[in-house]
């Protein structure tokens, strides 16, 4: 071999041993890195639903757990189911709330040592046809948002101390099939219930009664600024605060609406509401924790745009930031601290991490992570 080609050959072995020693040295940094908390998916897939377990770093970064995925001990579609919460946290974070939304059921699993999720008995019927949002109130009152033909609408259940979910007899409230529904969640105080109607643009609102049986807002289902109302969130710093997206209104002509949210359930826009992010399909929210910025994002654009709110809830457009691989993203969570922003890349099985600084994105340098393969995963949620 000519000295030449040899110094070629030579340089090409360097290089790929630095770009091996440089992939060891990211992978030791995240591992190093001190564990924080916990990500957790619902892994959505067929016959035998998974949840797909990460621990989350000092660093920002993610790592997944030992023995992930899970088994969920219902089953999943494997395709998208179209929602919000898919998977939810119970509020000390003790427990894990997931749809099983091919078997009609919901999964509880307690978070273990290591947060390796558990079991707790086995599923619960959901109280209607393929479950696709669940939502935990302080008290423990649950309700879960079905969207199946024969059996959508509303049904609640209690979280017992030990983890068991037993239906609130009588509670079901019935919807019609064409609704679509995409999202239901609780108001701060778990007075109000709020669910979107994804099929027909309206939103479902509703007073929790004492004995957590739901009534009907006045006026209720409201009709959406937009077309296909999805993911919605209040405000965690003005409760009486509620924004939702516009999801089917065209390629780029997404919009997210403000409303006020009355005493006995009566929405009203607030300001010049439905607010333009250029973008399309905004699909999901979540607000920041001291309720100055929103975050939505756009399905259809791979990117997630940013939103200021006025102290009187009317929103300001600051931005929009790219996910690197994206295209097919969905729900998207805040971390306790609400210092990263994770987001499930269902579409191409990854799992995006963005730095937070006030309203401002930066994906970090170990984002993004791939997700277990198989289903189509669906939610998210951390601890």
């Amino acid at each position: 071999m000519g000295k030449r080609k040899w110094l070629a050959a030579g340089s090409s072995v360097l290089a790929a041993t630095i770009g091996l020693l440089g992939a060891a040295t990211a992978a030791s940094a995240s591992t190093a890195s001190p564990v924080v908390g916990y990500t957790y998916l619902d892994g959505n897939t067929t016959t035998a639903n998974t949840i797909d377990g990460f621990a989350r770093h000092a660093n920002g970064s993610v790592t997944p757990l030992p023995g992930s995925p899970f088994a969920a001990g219902g089953a999943g579609t494997g395709a998208g189911l179209a929602s919000q919460g898919a998977i939810q946290a119970s509020p000390d974070g003790r427990y894990l709330l997931a749809v099983d939304a091919g078997s009609n059921q919901i999964s509880v699993l307690r978070v273990t040592h290591g947060g390796v999720p558990v079991r707790v008995g086995q599923p619960v019927s959901s109280g209607g046809v393929k479950p696709v949002s669940v939502a935990v109130s302080r008290s423990g009152l649950v309700y879960v948002a079905n969207s199946g033909a024969g059996g959508s609408g509303y049904s609640g259940f209690r979280l017992g101390l030990g983890g068991s979910l037993t239906p609130v007899p009588g509670s079901t409230v019935a919807v019609p099939d064409a609704a679509g529904l995409g999202d239901v969640f609780f108001s701060a105080f778990g007075n109000h219930l709020i669910g979107t109607r994804t099929g027909t643009s309206q939103i479902d609102s509703f007073v929790v009664l004492p004995g957590g049986h739901l009534l009907a807002a006045k006026g209720s289902p409201f009709t959406g600024q937009g077309l296909g109302q999805l993911g919605a969130e209040f405000s965690p710093a003005r409760p009486s605060q509620l924004f939702v997206s516009n999801a089917h209104n065209g390629a780029g002509l997404g919009t997210v609406s403000a409303y006020r949210d009355r005493f006995f359930g009566h929405l009203s826009p607030i300001g010049s509401s439905p607010y333009a992010d250029g973008q399309t399909a905004p699909c999901w929210v979540e607000i920041s924790h001291d309720g100055r910025y929103l975050f939505t994002v756009n399905t259809g654009s791979g990117n997630i745009s940013s939103y200021s709110i006025n102290p009187d809830g009317s929103l300001v457009l600051t931005g929009s930031t790219p996910i690197s691989g994206g295209g097919a993203d969905i729900d998207a969570r805040l971390s306790p601290d609400g210092k990263t922003l994770s987001v499930d890349g269902s579409g191409n099985h990854i799992l995006s991490v963005f730095a937070v600084h006030g309203g401002t994105l930066t994906e970090l340098p170990s984002s993004p992570t791939p997700l277990p393969a198989g289903g189509s995963p669906a939610g998210i949620v951390t601890i």
